[in-house]
C-alpha cells in the first residue's frame, strides 16, 4: 500500500493535513466515530479538550490495530467538535500527533452544537487503505 499525499501549488498548503491523498492498496477500513471513553465506557478527560483529544486518538489507534492497519495507512478523518472555536485546533493537534506523528491525513472538521452525550467534546471517525497481503 503506498499513499501520496498532494498539496497543489495554487492553494495554500496546510500545517496539519493534506489537500488530497492518492491511495493505492485493495482494502478498505473504515473507524467509527471514536469518543474519549476508556475501556470500562467511562469518559476520560471531562471538560478537558487535550485530555479527550489524547483519548479519541489513542481508541481510533486501538481500532485500527484490530483491523490490521496502521496510523500510516489512513487516508481520510472527520472531526466533530461540539461548541467549536478556534483555540480547540491546537488542543486537537496535540492528540493527533500522539498517533499519526509526521503523517498528514486528510480531513474535515465540524463544529456541530453537541455530540451524543454531553460531556464529549470531540469525535473524530477515519478511513484507511491497507493491503490484501495483511
Amino acid at each position: 500500500m503506498t499513499l501520496k499525499c498532494i498539496n497543489p501549488t495554487d492553494i495554500p498548503t496546510p500545517l496539519t493535513y493534506s489537500h488530497a491523498i492518492v491511495a493505492t492498496g485493495s482494502r478498505l477500513v473504515f473507524i467509527a466515530g471514536q469518543v474519549a471513553e476508556d475501556r470500562e465506557g467511562n469518559v476520560v478527560g471531562s471538560g478537558d479538550m487535550t485530555a479527550q483529544a489524547r483519548q479519541v486518538f489513542a481508541n481510533i489507534g486501538r481500532a485500527l490495530a484490530a483491523a490490521g492497519a496502521r496510523p500510516q495507512q489512513v487516508t481520510k478523518l472527520t472531526i466533530f467538535v461540539a461548541n467549536y472555536k478556534r483555540e480547540h485546533l491546537a488542543m486537537i493537534e496535540e492528540g493527533r500527533i500522539s498517533l499519526f506523528g509526521d503523517h498528514k491525513p486528510t480531513d474535515t472538521l465540524v463544529g456541530v452544537a453537541a455530540l451524543s452525550r454531553p460531556d464529549y467534546l470531540l469525535e473524530v471517525d477515519a478511513m484507511a487503505v491497507i493491503d490484501d497481503s495483511l
